[in-house]
């Protein structure tokens, strides 16, 4: 049985995740690929293709990449490498205080190029990408033409 796991599955945005694949068949081909919906429900993602090592595993910070997104060895590449479904938007935090990104982790057989999300994978997980520590308070700053967000530690 194929398993995608992130560790941990609830972090800060700017801290490292490890993420990965067990029970594939040696030197498998796959796709991983990542997803989000931002809060205006606009769509993000990335994909990479691997081979599966001769355990049938597959660590993003370990192998590399045989393309998609990316190529080569970034461990948060999926991450890094969101991209839009419609040209022109900008993957925005706006509410950094109340809920994390989402972020969906599959694993597709093969060398997947569509962006269908019905595209039925082998695994799949979700991690949660939070933007405001346990504790942190946010104060807006608003004086003469400066505007901002001051974040003061607990």
């Amino acid at each position: 049985m194929v398993e995608v796991t992130v560790t941990p599955q609830s972090s800060l945005a700017d801290r490292p995740v490890q993420i990965r694949v067990r029970g594939l068949s040696p030197s498998q081909l796959v796709t991983l690929r990542a997803w989000l919906k931002d809060e205006q429900g606009e769509r993000f993602q990335s994909r990479a293709f691997f081979r599966a090592d001769g355990a049938g595993e597959v660590d993003p910070g370990l192998h590399a990449a045989l393309g998609g997104s990316y190529s080569g060895v970034w461990p948060m590449g999926l991450f890094w490498f969101l991209q839009p479904d419609t040209l022109f938007r900008r993957l925005v935090k706006r509410d950094v205080a109340g809920s994390p990104f989402r972020v969906r982790l599959e694993v597709l057989d093969g060398l997947c190029l569509g962006t269908d999300p019905r595209e039925q994978p082998l695994a799949s997980c979700e991690a949660e990408r939070w933007y405001l520590g346990p504790g942190v308070q946010r104060v807006p700053v608003r004086e003469g033409r400066v505007r901002g967000a001051l974040f003061l530690p607990p």
